[in-house]
């Protein structure tokens, strides 16, 4: 059976990938006749893949990679003259080969120890996130309770006073062509503009019946305006005219009434 003594360092280094030349080739063409070795290989293979079951995690610094490569190039790979290589050369690779592996798992450690610290940060914040998703949820459900429930009370709101609306009383005494008028709640005119009454007789043309400005309030009086003598009316009207007043009503009539 072929000794396998001899290829011991160069499996170590075909393990870590950094066996190249000749001796790789040497060392496959061995492994093919070699269940010794092909064995010892997959157990160093094993102890090497332990430093890449946290793929998700942070990588091992470039540092601690390079002090293990130095390592191995450091490390002599024959035996020194008191020894034969019979007595010293297996227990010597054995020895290094146990180095390789506590600095592996002293790299594994870190980046266990690192990728734990993430892994818990990362909880801490789902936690916080989840926890403010749900009361946000929670608000945001009392806000629609009582629009969505069926027993809710629907109540439309309307305006409790509507503006109120221009009104005038006309006190018109004919057999002595006498007139007081009084108007509340008119609207503010624009500049050089005024309100203009009209005695509307039952025969004939309108009569103008004086010219008023409403005050800061919108009340305004007509007091005895001149007026022809003995004039039935059949109804008073109000426009809007220019500040001296008009002759003829001018169009649209805003304000109108009968006699009663």
């Amino acid at each position: 059976m072929p000794q396998h003594e001899p290829f011991a360092d160069d499996l170590a280094l075909y393990a870590l990938n950094a066996l190249e030349g000749d001796d790789r080739a040497k060392l496959e063409i061995h492994l093919e006749s070699c269940p010794d070795c092909r064995r010892e290989l997959e157990e160093l293979r094993g102890d090497g893949a332990l430093l890449a079951i946290s793929t998700a995690g942070p990588r091992p610094p470039a540092r601690s990679r390079q002090r293990l490569l130095d390592a191995i190039t450091q490390t002599p790979l024959q035996p020194s003259p008191a020894q034969k290589p019979s007595e010293t050369h297996f227990p010597r690779t054995w020895g290094w080969l146990g180095w390789v592996v506590a600095a592996a798992a002293m790299i594994l450690a870190g980046v266990l120890f690192q990728a734990n610290t993430v892994l818990r940060q990362s909880l801490d914040t789902i936690a916080v996130t989840r926890e403010t998703d749900a009361r946000e949820l929670k608000d945001l459900m009392r806000v629609l309770a009582p629009i969505r429930s069926p027993r809710s009370q629907r109540v439309t709101l309307v305006p409790v006073k509507t503006p109120a609306q221009p009104q005038g009383r006309v006190f018109y005494l004919r057999s002595a062509s006498q007139l007081v008028m009084i108007a509340n709640n008119l609207s503010k005119l624009p500049p050089q503009k005024a309100y203009e009454l009209w005695l509307i007789p039952t025969k004939g043309n309108p009569i103008p019946a004086g010219v008023f400005q409403p005050d800061a309030n919108g009340s305004a009086t007509v007091v005895n305006p001149p007026l022809p003598a003995n004039t039935e009316a059949k109804a008073f009207a109000i426009t809007i005219e220019n500040e001296a007043g008009a002759t003829t009503p001018t169009m649209p009539i805003v304000m109108r009434g009968a006699g009663e």
